[in-house]
């Protein structure tokens, strides 16, 4: 909770500030080991990050009564490398790879995205076309003996074709490389001799794996963003050099872990997801403070909601991610995103109304934003019912509730709908398309809703948790203590996190004499990156997996290996059947082995609010509930204290995010600062 109020003297304990950027605000939490933490939110500067980024963490450490020199840890959530990817503005790319495979770009997969049209869907343009993508000679089996040496004079010739393409990076992916990377280093050697301005990326120190167009494509993603993600981590470097900040910066990836600028400036790629990553891990540290393990999370912004479901406390992970058209095979946090947020516009559509995934952004916004917009969004059909009080920042932000009220009825009119009947449309519509994603990463994964706590975030989110749960039937909602800027609390949550990966020459049955090598090899690696990022010897973990399927299988499963083939297998046939619902009488077989390193995160110390009442309403605000105007308390989050209870509907107002407690609905402040909202009587 927030306390701008205690400043900190000279005893106090350690410090550590998160920054968040988004697309509109940039969101910062700063905590002390004594738990008392603070807040800021400062716009975001699109043309200069790194500017935010500061300017968020000077309003921050003004609030606490300190300086940067006071800093102990940074960590930052970035979308940079996203946003690069998803609108092509990456480095011009060449990519080098072995003579034979130019076109593995081009052929890519057979298969189409699922919801795609099979007749009308264009396969989208490779990132590198083919004109600048170079053939050196050489052959690696995959078993990885040499079946041709490498010719360098080819390499060199390749780099005189680059030198001549006005490029900045340069991707190389050798055929077979994950089973012996030592062509495509010597590659790399000559290039950075030949072309020394320019960045080089190989697949062996990004995605040492199989399945030649994912380790292709994702190589060159990799390199489109390192020029533009070193750049903006040199800048964010002298930031708090120049400020006095004597820390190291470290960074959020896809995976849902940290780990320092060195490993960032490798692997750009692994921050693809760094934000919806990190606001999962705040989720989860929220929820087991409240003693809840099993939850589904709903990070609802103004363009996008992202969904991800967290069993046993444990955060899923998955290779078979995406960023807009790109399949990125790196390990990343598991969830869904969908195009559904705050601002996703309302339109009549082949004679109905349609929601989104079209958004009308930060800029014009909304039409009660007041910066021009005029189509109805998510949020006006919020503010015409009055769900969404029309003073919001503690009065410093006022919401413009007619033009809101006047685009909701631009689509009412022409479909003969009342206001109220068609904002409740616009809000269903927004709300099943959420509830359907939920539905795949629960109900299609053999998990029921209804035993999960739902943890709706992000500024839309706890607007839509209590009617997101009762579509889907479940009777609990956290509401976290700070839903708009939890983002950043999890950047404080997260653990070190890195993955070491080597495919098996030949997938076939585990062998746990061929595999032991392996296994020591990458915990090495994995010890060496925990010995450069500095973790304490108590602080590490070390775990290793194996990924497996059964034969004639296109993906595999990832299951707790142990030097004992009777023993993964039997992994791997309760995870399939958990997972699918049934086993095959097939063999099975041993894909690729991954170590995962972690350095556990200090636990954050346990914040107790002080009991209190629930206050009287300051105000009351008219809400279309039924058909009918009902005359709703509006209460300020801050001034509850532990124990504090009240029923819906009611509406919760805070600086990051507004709750809406629906009729049926009660609700209780935990002592964590989360507030659980139960179905009926609690």
């Amino acid at each position: 909770m927030s306390l701008p109020d205690m400043a900190l003297d000279s005893t106090r304990p350690s410090l550590a500030v998160a920054v968040d950027i988004g697309g509109t605000f940039t969101d910062v939490a700063l905590v002390d080991g004594a738990g008392r933490s603070w807040r800021a939110k400062t716009p975001s500067i699109p043309s200069d990050p790194s500017e935010a980024f500061l300017n968020g963490i000077r309003l921050a450490l003004e609030q606490a009564g300190a300086s940067a020199k006071d800093l102990d840890q940074v960590l930052h959530g970035t979308t940079v490398a996203t946003n690069m990817i998803l609108e092509g503005k990456g480095a011009r790319t060449a990519l080098v790879t072995t003579r034979g495979f130019r076109h593995v770009l081009a052929i890519g997969r057979q298969d189409i995205p699922r919801k795609a049209n099979l007749y009308t869907w264009v396969k989208p343009v490779p990132p590198v076309p083919a004109s600048r993508i170079l053939e050196v000679d050489e052959r690696i089996a995959a078993g990885g003996a040499v079946l041709e040496a490498l010719n360098e004079a080819s390499v060199r010739a390749a780099a005189v074709g680059i030198r001549g393409m006005d490029v900045e990076a340069v991707a190389v992916c050798l055929i077979h490389a994950y089973a012996n990377p030592d062509h495509e280093r010597r590659v790399a050697e000559i290039l950075r001799e030949e072309l020394p301005d320019l960045a080089i990326t190989v697949s062996s120190d990004v995605l040492p794996v199989v399945r030649e167009y994912e380790r292709s494509l994702t190589t060159v993603l990799n390199a489109t963003v390192m020029p533009g993600v070193t750049t903006y981590v040199e800048r964010l470097e002298k930031r708090l050099t120049d400020e006095g900040a004597g820390v190291p910066l470290m960074l959020m990836q896809s995976n849902g872990g940290v780990a320092g600028a060195s490993k960032i400036r490798v692997a750009p790629a692994l921050t693809a997801l760094s934000g919806p990553a990190a606001g999962v891990v705040g989720a989860r540290a929220a929820a087991q403070a409240c003693g809840i393990n099993d939850i589904i999370t709903v990070d609802i912004g103004g363009t996008s909601a992202d969904i991800c479901l967290i069993k046993d406390g444990e955060i899923g992970l998955t290779q078979h991610g995406a960023v807009g058209e790109w399949p990125l095979a790196l390990p990343m946090v598991d969830m869904i995103t969908i195009g559904a947020g705050g601002g996703s516009l309302a339109r009549i559509k082949d004679g109905g109304l349609t929601v989104g995934p079209e958004s009308a952004g930060a800029r014009p916004g909304p039409a009660c934003y007041g910066h021009g917009g005029t189509e109805p969004t998510v949020t006006d059909a919020h503010v015409a019912l009055g769900q969404l009080p029309a003073r919001l920042l503690g009065g410093r932000m006022v919401l413009d509730v007619e033009a809101a009220k006047a685009a909701v009825m631009s689509v009412a009119g022409p479909l003969g709908l009342d206001l109220e009947t068609a904002a409740r449309g616009i809000l269903a519509i927004a709300d099943n398309h959420m509830v359907g994603a939920m539905r795949v990463v629960s109900v299609e994964r053999g998990h029921d809703p209804r035993d999960f706590t739902l943890v709706p975030f992000g500024g839309a989110g706890p607007l839509h948790g209590c009617a997101l749960a009762d579509l889907l039937g479940i009777r609990k909602v956290l509401i976290t203590p700070a839903p708009g800027v939890l983002c950043a609390d999890g950047l404080l949550a997260a653990d070190l996190r890195s993955e070491f990966s080597r495919a098996m020459a030949i997938a076939g049955p585990m062998d746990p004499e061929a595999t032991a090598p392996i296994i020591a090899e990458l915990e090495q690696q994995a010890s060496e990156w925990l010995d450069i990022e500095d973790v304490a010897a108590e602080a590490r973990v070390i775990e290793c997996v194996a990924l497996m399927r059964y034969v004639g299988q296109g993906g595999e499963i990832a299951v707790a290996y142990a030097p004992d083939r009777a023993v993964v297998e039997e992994n791997f046939r309760n995870a399939h059947k958990a997972l699918y619902g049934f086993n095959l009488s097939a063999p099975i077989e041993l894909v690729t082995l991954r170590v995962h390193a972690t350095g556990v995160a200090p636990t954050p110390p346990v914040v107790s609010l002080t009991p209190g009442q629930t206050p009287a309403p300051e105000e009351h605000t008219a809400v279309s509930i039924g058909g009918a105007s009902v005359d709703v308390p509006v209460l300020d989050r801050a001034k509850l204290g532990a124990g504090a209870t009240f029923a819906g509907p009611v509406i919760l107002t805070q600086l990051d995010t507004t709750t809406f407690v629906s009729p049926g609905w009660t609700g209780e402040v935990h002592p964590s600062g989360g507030i659980i909202l139960t179905r009926g009587k609690a």
